[in-house]
């Protein structure tokens, strides 16, 4: 029980004293300390009773009492406290001595004038508010006395003397630092103590002294404050009054201040500046904050690493979270983020950036999609899939074009971090909507540019449904650029093509390209064609090699490799054409296609004809549909396999550009080009003249998967009048559907169930008549 009684109060301290570093500061010992409870940083100040004098510990208790009652921005805060029988202990924000921090700077190149000059703005500020406001003497000011924070803000500390002005009221005096220390006598004044002068004198000629060892280290004689050794030009006049002779003539410390705040002056500069803004932020207007943070981009180049860190960082966050800053924080935010770990940037940067992506300023998001390279990196997947993506995905239907193009842009850089639903489905979804009906080529392009690019992310389903379909489609636009977009997607993807997709699929479309009015997408669709054309040749050659050529085409996702690097141009690029091209009215973009790339010309007959025939030769009307090849007109019919992913089979410029040439519905649209093949067609009246006694013999050839299982064909019939009005025998073959859907359905079920009816009968005539109660025999 009475070892409850005697329990050392500093193992209940809520503070951790860490043995491994200290500091001498006076007559206190300084030691790196942390809060037990949650680890935070601090400094904690101790003294020892039984090492110090009894003058000393009068000091202790004295500076142990006055950092509780001093509170000031610039004056050494004070966290905690402890007094015991054998000991002191004074916790404060963590903190450096100025000394050991000017050493380190000399170690890296020395302290800046920038730093140093708002570090002198904060100790003058502090004397001034102990002299001017609180009426004290600090009787202590010198290098030994500042300490340095995290932010690299110096702080007053050194209370040990602190003194009313007229005394202390009850009688009880300190001793001054000589008498403690004697070597400190050369940092008082020549005057006497007794002699007539201003209460500050003596406060301002120590703080000379300061800033003469700031920029030349330690003084060693009083004497030497007339060497200005490398004291700044901008600071020799106002230095020099400060360790004048004359008493009198020395200026206040907040006078001081105000003639360094000159124009011109050696604490007027954007760093002094930006500080004090950002210490009176709260009150200023919002305007003048939108113009600061504009501002401060360009300056934090010059601004330490760790002011930036610790100091503006924070107002930056700040200001968002509770200022309604908006978007202009986000380029100095983005700044200040290079000088922080992983781990600080996950926890300080990330979160609000996460937040910012669910903000409706249209400004806010472009600027969050421009500078995504900068954060991408430190973005978990969970956070993108959750948080970002279903955020950015609204920019593909934004009315602003500029907001468009930056969210395709930034895919490039989502897409590693993009789960199978959002990367294969609702990625795929959007892409196939802008590649179709976006009004703007640079946008459409982009839009083929960036599917290239992240191809070897999707898997191997998603690749094989829509890279030939997209790219086909991108060869068929009327912009020039994405023509050629098209030619090189398929080139970088190569490796994702069977050979019989190269064959059957992607060598008739690049080589209906070979005669594009746009010369650079010609010689695009022909070197193209000769790439693919050497796989086939090498497989020709030799079948062995097939599986090494088809290796990668039902690969798994994995990291881009070549695609990385075929169409950068159009990506980085794109920008400021996509800014010209956007100013244009629609329909003034690009060149129209060629006559005969539309699809129409595709799947009309094909009528081969001998102008010299003979009487009696047959003449045969070749019917072919290339569906084979993911060719279909007139009626479009989505993929069932994609439908969930809503890669639609719309048109996308075919409908008010048709009659340029442009291919229809059906080969626009990328779901049409897999799973089931549309053979619902409607076919067009063909009339041919035959010579005299010339037959005609109609051939209905359907080059269909659909179509080899007989699907179609006994719906088509083909009517052959024989019109003769000149003499000359004209023969008229006319191709039709017959009936319509509800018709032609109630005729197959009419059918149906007459051949039932018929096999019932059938069945009952092979059983014969049966008597009464004979047994039937199986």
């Amino acid at each position: 029980m009475w070892s409850f009684f005697a329990r050392d109060p500093v193992k209940d301290f809520a503070y951790e004293v860490l043995p491994d570093t200290q500091e001498k500061s006076g007559i206190w010992t300084l030691h790196r300390g942390k809060r037990k409870t949650n680890g935070e940083p601090v400094s904690v100040f101790v003294y020892e009773v039984a090492q110090g004098t009894e003058l000393q510990t009068q000091l202790a208790k004295a500076a142990f009492k006055r950092m509780k009652t001093l509170r000031h921005p610039n004056i050494l805060a004070y966290v905690d406290g402890l007094e015991t029988e054998k000991s002191l202990y004074l916790v404060t924000e963590q903190v450096t001595p100025l000394a050991v921090h000017l050493k380190a700077q000399a170690e890296k190149g020395g302290s800046g004038e920038l730093e140093v000059s708002w570090g002198l703005h904060q100790i003058v500020k502090a004397v001034s508010f102990l002299v001017n406001d609180c009426h004290l003497l600090h009787n202590n000011l010198g290098v030994w006395s500042v300490f340095v924070d995290r932010a690299g803000e110096w702080k007053l500390g050194g209370l040990d003397h602190v003194a009313p002005e007229q005394g202390d009221p009850s009688g009880i005096s300190l001793p001054a630092p000589k008498a403690v220390y004697p070597d400190m006598e050369k940092y008082d004044p020549p005057e006497m103590s007794n002699s007539s002068g201003e209460k500050w004198a003596g406060e301002v000629w120590r703080l000379g002294c300061l800033i003469w060892e700031v920029f030349n280290g330690p003084l060693p004689r009083t004497s030497s404050l007339r060497s200005l050794g490398k004291v700044p030009k901008g600071l020799v006049p106002h230095y020099c009054e400060l360790v004048g002779a004359n008493p009198r003539a020395r200026p206040n410390p907040a006078r001081f201040l105000q003639n360094c705040r000159a124009p011109g002056g050696f604490l007027s500069n954007s760093f002094v500046e930006s500080n004090l803004f950002l210490e009176e932020i709260q009150i200023k207007e919002p305007a003048e904050k939108q113009q600061f943070f504009q501002d401060l981009s360009d300056n934090l180049d010059s601004f330490p690493e760790d002011f930036c860190k610790h100091k503006v960082l924070p107002q930056l966050l700040t200001a968002f979270e509770f200022g309604n800053a908006g978007a202009v924080v986000l380029t100095p935010l983005f700044k200040v983020g290079k000088f922080l770990s992983a781990e600080e940037y996950q926890q300080k940067i990330i979160p609000v950036i996460v937040k910012m992506f669910s903000s409706t300023d249209r400004a806010m998001r472009i600027r969050l999609l421009q500078q995504m390279e900068q954060f991408i990196q430190y973005l978990n997947e969970a956070a993108v899939n959750s948080q970002i993506f279903p955020h950015v995905v609204h920019g593909f239907t934004d009315t602003n074009p500029a907001i468009r193009e930056q969210t395709v842009k930034s895919m490039l850089l989502l897409a590693p971090k993009l789960n199978e639903a959002n990367l294969n489905q609702e990625l795929m979804r959007h892409f196939a909507r802008l590649q179709a009906r976006d009004e703007q080529g640079p946008i459409r392009c982009n839009t083929t540019v960036c599917l290239g690019k992240i191809a070897s992310y999707l898997n191997a389903g998603t690749r094989q449904r829509v890279l030939i379909s997209a790219f086909s489609r991108a060869t068929k636009d009327p912009f020039p650029a994405s023509r050629s977009a098209g030619v090189l997607g398929f080139a970088a993807t190569h490796n994702y093509y069977s050979i019989t997709e190269i064959a059957a699929r992607i060598l008739p479309t690049l080589c209906a390209i070979t005669v594009d009015p746009d010369k650079s997408v010609r010689d695009q669709a022909f070197k193209a064609i000769k790439s693919f054309l050497s796989k086939l040749e090498t497989v020709s050659e030799d079948p062995t090699k097939l599986a090494d050529v088809e290796k990668d085409v039902g690969s798994c996702a994995q990291p881009a490799g070549a695609s990385s690097s075929w169409a950068g141009w159009a990506v980085t690029g794109m920008s400021s054409l996509t800014s010209k091209l956007i100013r244009n009215a629609p329909g003034t973009e690009g060149l129209a296609p060629a006559e005969g790339t539309g699809l129409a010309s595709d799947t009309s007959p094909t009528i081969a004809t001998n102008e010299a025939a003979a009487p009696g030769t047959v003449i045969t009307l070749n019917m072919s549909c290339n569906t084979a090849m993911g060719r279909s007109t007139a009626v479009k019919k989505q993929s069932s396999d994609w439908s969930s992913s809503g890669w639609d089979a719309d048109d996308s410029w075919s409908n008010e550009k048709e009659g340029q040439g442009q291919s229809s519905a059906g080969e626009e649209g990328w779901g049409n080009d897999w799973g089931e093949e549309d053979t619902d067609m409607t076919l067009t009246n063909t009339s041919v003249q035959l010579p005299d006694g010339v037959r005609l013999a109609s051939d209905y050839n359907w080059d269909s998967s659909s179509a080899a299982k007989g699907t179609g064909q006994n719906d088509l019939f083909a009517s052959v009048s024989q019109r003769n009005p000149s003499g000359t025998a004209a023969t008229t073959v006319r191709t039709e559907r017959g009936l319509s859907k509800t018709e032609l359905s109630k005729k197959k079920r009419d059918e149906r169930r007459k051949e039932l009816e018929a096999k019932r009968a059938e069945r009952k005539a092979a059983k014969g008549p049966l008597k009464l109660g004979a047994r039937k025999l199986d």
